[in-house]
Order: C-alpha cells, then sequence, then structure tokens
C-alpha cells in the first residue's frame, strides 16, 4: 500500500477538545478565545497568570544547511513533541504560520508530515486566525499613510529616493517586485518607484514576533523607519501618526494560537517572519506562554543552524531573556550526500539513483557541514543532539556514518523515524534530548550590546559561517556609519544571505574555506530591533514556478479540500 499523503493522515486524526488540550498543558480556560474548533487565540494575561509555574526545559529544533530534500525540522519539532510524550514526559511545541505564498508555490505547507502534523493541516496552512492578514493591513495602511503623507506636502521631508518602506502581498508575484505607483493625474498620488514584498518579509512580521507584550508592540511599530531625509536622517512611523493605528489591527494578531498535534500534543503557532532577512522563528510571547505548560518547551528556528538557531541565540533569546537548554540538529543521509557536492539535485525531479545508493564514505565527506553546524550550537554554549531523520530506503551503514560524525565531536546522535512512526518513533530522541537537556550548560551570546556592528558582523561570519573576513561596499560602510550616528548601534545584527550555504554563494556546499563575506548594502529594522546586512541578491518576493502546488489544490463535490501538501 502507498504511504498516505499528510492531508490523508490529518483527515483521520483523533482531534480532543481545545478545552482540553489547554487544561492539560495549565493555560487558564477563561483565556482562551476559541476559533472555531481548530485553533484558540491565548490570551497575554495568560503570561503573567501561569508565571508562578514550573519553566520547562527550551529545547530549539534546527538543521544542517538545507538541501533540495528537505530535512524535516517542522516534522521533528512535531515528532519530538509527541516523543516525549512516549516517554512519560509532557511537552508543548512551538511553529512559526506558514506563508500562503509557498503553500501555493513550490514549498507546500508547513504543518509537519506523516504522522508528526500539526493539525487541522488545512487551518495552519491557509488563514489560521488571520494573523497573516493583520500583519499584511498593517503594514499597508502604513504605506497608504506615507504616501498620503507624500501628497499632501511631505511635511516630513522625505527624501523621495530613499523611501525604504514598501508594501506586502501574502502571495508569491514576481509581478509586484518592482512598480511604479501614483501614475495617472495628479489626484492620484505621488509617481515614484516602489514594489511588494511577501508578508512573512515585512519589518511588521519581525517586530510582531519580537514583541513581549501590546506595549512593547506599540513601541516597536513607533520606531519602524520608513525613509530618510535628503540629509540621512531617519523618518519613522511614529512621526506621521501611523504606529498606534498599526498596532491597534495587530490587537488580536499579538496573541498566540493553540493548536494541536496528531497525538494530542500542545502547538503554539504563532508568526512567520522570513528566514532570510529577518529571525526565521516562531513568537516570544508564545514561548513566555509555552515555557510554564509542561516539562519541556520544544521551538523550532528555520534554515540551518547558520541562520535560524544563531537569530534564536542572539537576537530572540537576547530580547526574551529565556535561555536554551538544549538543542536539536536535524540531519538526514540524503542531505549530508549532497553536500557533498557530488550530486545534482533539482526541486521537483526524481533523484539521482547513486544518491540513493549505499555510500557511508559520502556521507562523512558532506558531513562537513554537519560538524560545522555542531560547532555553531556549541560555539553558544548549548549541548546539541543529532537527530538522524531516517527516510525509507536509507542504508543502515550510511545512518551509522551519521552517528559516526556526532560521536567525533562528543554529542548524542539518536535515529528518529516519526514521519512514519510519530511520537513512538521519536522517543529514542526524545529521551537523548532529555538526557542533554539535564546537563550544565553555559549558553553564551556571541556578542555583546555595546560590541561596534562591523565587529558584529565579523564575528558572525568568522565563527558561525567560516568566512576568513568581511569586505564592505562603499555604500555598506556609509550605511554602517550612518545607523551607529543615529544611536542604532547597539542593535544585534541579522545577516541576510542565501541559506542554500554556510557562505553567501549558495553553489558552495559542504563547509567552505577560504572565502570573503562580502556586504552590498546594510537596511535597519529599527522597529524589529536588528540590522540587517545583505549578501548577494536576496528575493523577498517570491515567484510561481511553471507547475506551482496552486494547480493541484481544489474543492471536491463534498466541499473538502485536496491536493494540499
Amino acid at each position: 500500500m502507498p504511504f498516505p499523503s499528510d492531508l490523508d493522515i490529518a483527515a483521520r486524526a483523533s482531534l480532543r477538545p481545545l478545552a482540553d488540550i489547554a487544561d492539560r498543558a495549565g493555560i487558564p480556560a477563561e483565556l482562551l478565545e476559541p476559533y472555531g474548533t481548530g485553533a484558540a487565540k491565548i490570551g497575554l494575561d495568560a503570561i503573567e497568570a501561569m508565571a508562578d509555574r514550573p519553566a520547562a526545559r527550551y529545547v530549539v529544533v534546527s538543521a544542517i544547511t538545507p538541501t533540495p530534500l528537505g530535512e524535516g525540522k517542522t516534522t521533528t519539532t512535531v515528532g519530538l513533541g509527541q516523543g516525549f510524550g512516549h516517554i512519560g514526559r509532557t511537552a508543548t511545541i512551538t511553529i512559526r504560520q506558514p506563508s500562503m505564498g509557498p503553500t501555493f508555490g513550490i514549498k507546500g505547507g508547513a504543518a509537519g508530515g506523516g504522522y508528526s502534523q500539526v493539525v487541522p493541516m488545512e487551518l495552519l496552512n491557509l488563514h489560521l486566525t488571520g494573523d497573516m492578514h493583520a500583519v499584511t493591513a498593517a503594514h499597508n495602511l502604513c504605506s497608504a499613510m506615507l504616501d498620503a503623507h507624500l501628497y499632501h506636502g511631505n511635511g516630513a521631508g522625505f527624501d523621495l529616493h530613499n523611501i525604504t518602506w514598501r508594501r506586502v502581498l501574502d502571495v508569491n508575484d514576481r509581478a509586484l517586485r518592482n512598480t511604479v505607483i501614483g501614475l495617472g493625474g495628479r489626484l492620484d498620488g505621488v509617481p515614484r518607484e516602489t514594489g511588494f514584498d511577501i508578508t512573512a518579509a515585512s519589518e511588521v512580521m519581525a517586530a510582531l514576533a519580537l514583541a513581549t507584550s501590546l506595549r512593547d508592540l506599540r513601541a516597536r511599530m513607533g520606531r519602524i523607519v520608513l525613509g530618510y531625509t535628503p540629509d540621512g536622517e531617519p523618518i519613522t512611523a511614529e512621526e506621521i501618526g501611523a504606529a498606534g493605528s498599526m498596532t491597534v489591527i495587530l490587537r488580536e494578531a499579538i496573541k498566540p494560537n493553540l493548536m494541536q498535534t496528531l497525538e494530542n500534543t500542545p502547538a503554539l503557532v504563532h508568526t512567520g517572519p522570513f528566514g532570510n532577512i529577518a529571525t526565521g522563528n516562531s513568537s516570544i510571547v508564545a514561548d513566555l506562554v509555552g515555557i510554564r505548560t509542561g516539562d519541556f518547551l520544544v521551538t523550532e528556528a528555520g534554515f540551518g543552524a547558520d541562520m535560524g538557531a544563531e537569530r534564536f541565540f542572539n537576537i530572540k533569546c537576547r530580547s526574551s531573556g529565556l535561555v536554551p537548554d538544549a538543542a536539536v540538529l536535524v540531519a538526514t543521509v540524503r542531505g549530508l550526500k549532497a553536500h557533498s557536492g557530488n550530486h545534482r539535485i533539482v526541486a521537483g525531479r526524481p533523484l539521482p539513483e547513486d544518491l540513493l545508493a549505499e555510500n557511508p564514505d559520502e556521507v562523512h565527506q558532506g558531513g562537513a557541514n554537519l560538524r560545522k553546524q555542531i560547532e555553531n550550537m556549541t560555539l553558544h554554549g548549548v549541548t546539541p543532539v543529532v537527530a538522524v531523520n531516517v527516510f525509507p530506503g536509507d542504508h543502515d551503514a550510511d545512518v551509522a556514518a551519521v552517528c559516526e560524525i556526532a560521536a567525533e565531536h562528543g554529542v548524542r546522535a539518536a535515529v528518529t523515524t516519526h514521519f512514519t512512526d510519530g511520537g513512538k518513533g521519536a522517543a529514542e530522541l526524545a529521551t537523548a534530548v532529555a538526557e542533554a537537556a539535564e546537563e550544565p550548560s553555559d549558553f553564551t551570546l556571541l556578542y555583546p550590546d555595546a560590541a561596534p556592528l562591523r565587529d558584529k558582523i565579523h564575528a558572525v561570519a568568522t565563527q558561525v559561517y567560516g568566512a576568513d573576513g568581511v569586505d564592505y561596499s562603499p555604500a555598506a560602510a556609509k550605511q554602517l556609519d550612518t545607523y551607529a550616528a543615529a544611536g542604532f548601534g547597539e542593535l544585534p545584527v541579522c545577516i541576510a544571505k542565501t541559506h542554500l550555504s554556510l557562505s553567501a554563494d549558495a553553489s558552495l556546499k559542504g563547509a567552505p574555506t577560504g572565502w570573503t563575506l562580502s556586504v552590498r548594502e546594510v537596511r535597519a529594522s529599527v522597529g524589529a530591533g536588528f540590522i540587517y546586512p545583505i549578501c548577494g541578491d536576496m528575493r523577498t518576493m517570491p515567484g510561481l514556478g511553471r507547475t506551482p502546488a496552486a494547480l493541484g489544490i481544489d474543492i471536491d463535490g463534498n466541499g473538502d479540500i485536496v491536493g494540499l501538501s
């Protein structure tokens, strides 16, 4: 029999009432706000109401550098959360809400997979409680107020050639990357060049993810920089009067969403910041609630450990004050073979036959990437556990090779089959993580707040990415000096680069050496609370492929969704 689709598995799920899920997690019933039967908002008063409960062990899940094969971070996060139940422990998971752009594009949804999913998976992947649309609306309200401000005289003194605030939409649409607005007549606005990003790339989304309270969110909205005067002075959303209304739109969106896994493990799904130019992590408020709900809180950091986990450590933990007790590093045999550089892998096409052949030597060759990502975890004083996410057809010798790499570095490795076996298949991983979380840890930020911006960038580039140094374009160097002079120098850095390599060159696999990180531009996300240097050409508005997932998604004769993956 063929393995059932994710949607088929999810359709057969035995869901418990969310009131029961909340009760088991100790979330006060009066703070639960149901959205139908599949999701509920949790009022932020839960953070204070649950403050006296014991804190859970805090575990972050990351991975080797992504390949087109997919390493299964979300699936592992869900499987691990379920796995704790099979060893007599309780857990809650926190994950990001997927963007509908990738859902209808090539990537598909992000509810996990197989027998390790958050359900209802259709609800999770499509709208959920409307948070994504609230971010879109808040962002575009600011855009509209900015253009109205220009139309009515530009009292703040914007330089029309240095307005950094664009518009957003939660759809993959390459035609909107670069646009000209204000065309028509005098009453149609001030003509200027601008464009659209996908909603996940909005600074509003990043700020929502990093806010610790509604009051904090209001302050962050006010600090958002929209553009600059001809003299280079920043102009904020507060200065044009947009920040208050933006926060009002986000008043419900800041509340985390409660759902459940296939095995009824509590799941907090909240925010979805872009992984290339933002943190790639779910919200702080979800973690502040989840940290008081059981023995373990398992959260996911997007992309590889050099990106999502580094930002989890140096940006998210810096803002939340929470300290991780352990980390999980997801690796697959196929992914490590891909990092050997011996195979050409194209998403959507059949895998090369030699990739599937037994070859432990090739696993060790591509294992350079795993070795560096283990180092990136231990660099921050966190004990990692390598989760060997096994696919059907993987060879025992290849799986053993992954475990050997972990042993070389003195860290645990656990084989996990949660995709096919659910939480039972992750019991070994749960045991290893529980052991690691009990060991003394010495969590360390990579750099202090007071370090100069160039020193922060150099630390990430050389210690995490493995670069020899950093080069700055004249424009980037000037921007860094401008931000320091404006008082933004104490912000952490979030380096925007490809997620497909430890370097800034997507074609370089494994753990590249002998290269220099080139920074072409630096931008300030002051509302979110970080500076982001840009390395390479970052696409913040994806496009649809020739055969996007949207072609196969439909409603059947019973009114049920089909084709969603």
